[in-house]
């Protein structure tokens, strides 16, 4: 019986940690691949020649594990048609507006874009992405909510494991933010499992009053 307690438990962290959030997730080029940005896009500050990637999904748990955009950050291609600027940076940017699936109800995905930015040497990611897909939208604790204006509404909701959207935390991943960091499915999980710990230890005490 205690065995499968146990196994229910596991499960329903699993079930647990399915539960997403929607929002904008924030990379860049690097190597070859893309690479989770770790600072928030209004205190990174891109050198000229690189590339800044964002995807619009349903993410597990944010973070390392937020999907990455499907376009290679190939710079050369994105800003060929640009010419350099004495004073100015080039800052390739790639959009990935996500799948139907991830998409808010009512609402359909852009296709996915990118765009060459020319800007002050010292501008921002988040300066950057003004400049080639306004409009923004923001909510009040600096949270990117919305790319081009997509999604009309809404902000980093978070799903459960049906896609109904709950309350709860969100990621912290924002104009004002230094990284993901979304916790309700990461404390979902902590839960379970030291329900789990406390259940090995009951078990262990009733074969020892038992011997």
């Amino acid at each position: 019986m205690i065995t499968g307690v146990l196994i229910l438990l596991v499960l329903g962290a699993a079930q647990a940690q399915a539960a997403g959030y929607r929002y904008w997730s924030f990379w860049r080029w690097s190597d070859g691949g893309w690479a989770y940005q770790q600072q928030g896009p209004a205190v990174h500050v891109p050198a000229d020649g690189a590339v800044d990637g964002w995807r619009f999904a349903v993410s597990p748990d944010g973070g390392q594990d937020a999907a990455r955009p499907g376009t290679p950050g190939d710079f050369a291609a994105v800003c060929a048609g640009t010419p350099a600027e004495a004073g100015r940076k080039r800052v390739a940017v790639v959009l990935d507006f996500g799948a139907a699936a991830d998409a808010p109800g009512g609402e359909s995905p852009p296709a996915p874009r990118t765009a060459c930015a020319v800007v002050a040497p010292r501008a921002s990611s988040a300066e950057v992405l003004a400049t080639v897909a306004p409009p923004l939208r923001y909510d009040t604790n600096g949270l990117l909510c919305a790319i081009a204006g997509y999604p009309r509404g809404g902000c980093a909701d978070q799903l459960g494991a049906a896609g109904a959207p709950q309350e709860g935390e969100r990621p912290a991943q924002g104009a004002s933010a230094a990284r993901t960091s979304p916790s309700g499915p990461v404390l979902g999980v902590g839960a379970g499992l030291a329900l789990v710990v406390a259940l090995g230890a009951g078990a262990a005490w009733q074969a020892h009053r038992r011997r």
